[in-house]
């Protein structure tokens, strides 16, 4: 209802200034200043001071007044607070909050006719995910979740770089070295058994005799002048590799979980002619220059020094070449694209852009968002030798230590629902996986960030149990509620819902929805986790103040239990766009 309410107050306002004879370009509506119990204010007094020769708080008692309260929906009256015009919601507004939601989907919006296309994580397939990377797959499934809350058709893609000198050196080594050359893999799956063939290839091209390098050089560079002519043979050796490494990342990034729908391989753009077609137009450009063999695109006039090269002295194509074929196709088959990058692919993606545009695309279409990278507090976390944390042993370890803390809190809880073996399994999975991914998508993405167990892992603090654990709590009181006969269905006259936490809580529901779109306009999931924050601070004070079962009265019993189930759905929700799960009890 927020979002209506918004909508009603900014056309009242623009209505009331124009009345008034005033601009009504900037209406500076915003939240109420600290300690007024108002759904909206606006600053426009401030700005309108010097117009009206008046100083701030007149000029607002003056829009005050001209406001029409009959007119707007939603709105009950409008004050003022020194220089801020203030907004006041009526019964309806909360009636109407209460009743949507109360259905399971709350916080989705309307579907709109634009589809988007997230792409996400898109590492190379050459051994297991690591920590390092981690942000990627679990903002990029965030901002897709929150894409799709916001009603747009999504789609998640995985870009899979199988057309590189990396995959080349490892197609190589996979044929080349025996498995008695190399050591134990660290776990029985397919990126783990692979991965020991492509660092025993980089080894030796590091390390080997001068002829074993160039042997090795000779047959690497087949292997890529083999992709780039369309040798179906090279294609099925290549894709062998490939497909295996990348089974098992997806078996890792599933446990997150951060799902595809399309895994779209770099040798397509490179099989269907669309790299040729666009290396051909690049060359016919003005901006398009011949050095040294090479194929280059000035783009100084996009404040680019360095030249972007398209084209090798030796006629092969560029992992940007081809990565420009992506992102027209992608304009071909979507109304907007959206790419989830690495801090350090600033550069390459300001270029991608630029000639993008210099292409004839509309580039505006294209959003990109970028994210620092998680490191791990020193001593906290063993390696294992020659390799990176790997994102299995930071899970594993984070469902480990949240097992312990779930069978530590056993005796402090307070339903008394016997938990077997296998729900504390599944809690301590839901919690740890939850922690690490709440923790990570919490946090500004351009912000590098220390992951730290503690912080995480605290059922007390403003972390991932903290909110997960008011979920449980809703749904212990529901479940309870119905062993006594009782339904949160039930119709409920708001005004039944007067303390101060009530309205607090009911007020708090109401911003859900607004809180998703802003966080898909914006490409900021973190945004969702700070609501939740607040979300459950808020039901936490209704909780301590308002008994639900044992009110005093049968309607303020129901009005509770509905108010409950709200909350319920709406955390649930919250959750969901974080991509953490919301377990039934804890």
């Amino acid at each position: 209802m927020f979002r209506q309410f918004r909508s009603a107050v900014a056309a009242a306002l623009t209505d009331a200034l124009a009345e008034l004879g005033y601009p009504t370009d900037d209406l500076g509506i915003e939240d109420p200043p600290d300690g007024v119990d108002a759904t909206l204010a606006s600053s426009v007094a401030f700005r309108l001071a010097s117009e009206a020769g008046a100083p701030p708080p007149q000029v607002a008692a003056e829009v005050a007044e001209a406001v029409d309260v009959t007119a707007t929906e939603y709105l009950a009256r409008v004050d003022t607070n020194g220089p801020y015009v203030n907004f006041f919601v009526d019964e309806a507004y909360l009636a109407d909050t209460l009743d949507a939601a109360r259905d399971a989907e709350y916080g989705r919006l309307p579907p709109r006719d634009e589809s988007v296309v997230v792409e996400h994580t898109s590492a190379n397939p050459t051994g297991p995910v690591h920590v390092g990377r981690a942000r990627n797959p679990i903002i990029g499934d965030a901002v897709a979740n929150a894409v799709d809350y916001a009603g747009y058709d999504v789609d998640r893609h995985y870009y899979v770089n199988d057309a590189g000198r990396q995959m080349a050196i490892f197609t190589w080594a996979y044929e080349t070295f025996d498995e008695s050359e190399l050591p134990e893999p660290a776990r029985e799956k397919d990126d783990y058994d692979l991965v020991r063939y492509y660092r025993k290839g980089n080894e030796v091209l590091e390390e080997g005799e001068a002829a074993e390098v160039e042997a090795a050089e000779d047959e690497i560079q087949s292997i890529l002048q083999g992709l780039e002519s369309g040798n179906e043979e090279t294609y099925e050796r290549v894709g062998e590799v490939v497909d295996t490494v990348l089974a098992g990342m997806e078996e890792s990034l599933a446990r997150l979980p951060a799902a595809f729908d399309e895994f779209v391989k770099e040798t397509r753009f490179i099989r269907d002619g669309s790299s040729d077609d666009v290396a051909e137009r690049l060359k016919d450009l003005d901006e398009s220059v011949l050095e040294e063999g090479a194929w280059q695109v000035d783009l100084s006039g996009y404040g680019y020094e360095k030249k972007l090269v398209f084209l090798r002295s030796d006629g092969t194509s560029l992992y940007t070449t081809r990565d420009l074929a992506h992102h027209e196709w992608k304009f071909e088959n979507y109304d907007r694209a959206v790419t989830v990058l690495g801090e350090d692919h600033k550069l390459q993606a300001g270029q991608l852009q630029a000639a993008l545009e210099l292409l004839g695309n509309d580039t505006d279409r294209l959003q990109s968002t970028f994210y620092s990278y998680v490191n791990l507090p020193e001593g906290k976390m063993s390696t294992r030798a020659g390799t990176a944390v790997n994102l299995d042993d930071l899970l594993d370890e984070a469902i480990d230590r949240a097992r312990e803390e779930v069978e530590r809190r056993m005796d402090d809880r307070i339903r008394d629902d016997d938990l077997a073996d296998e729900d504390v399994d599944r809690i301590a999975r839901q919690v740890g996986i939850g922690a690490v991914r709440y923790d990570i998508v919490s946090k500004q993405p351009t912000k590098s960030i220390t992951f730290e167990w503690d912080r995480a892992l605290d059922f007390e603090a403003q972390s991932a149990p903290y909110v997960q654990y008011v979920h449980a709590r809703c749904c212990g009181i529901v479940a309870e509620a119905g062993d006594e006969g009782l339904a949160p269905d039930a119709a409920v006259d708001p005004e039944t819902l007067s303390t101060p936490e009530e309205r607090d809580l009911l007020k708090v529901v109401a911003h859900f929805p607004a809180v998703v779109e802003r966080a898909a306009e914006d490409l900021e999931p973190h945004r969702v986790a700070t609501y939740t924050r607040e979300f459950a601070e808020t039901f936490n004070a209704f909780y301590r103040e308002c008994p639900v079962l044992t009110a005093d009265d049968e309607a303020t019993r129901e009005a509770r239990l509905a108010l409950v189930a709200a909350a319920r759905h709406t955390v649930a929700n919250a959750l969901d766009v974080l991509g953490v799960e919301a377990p039934e009890s804890m």
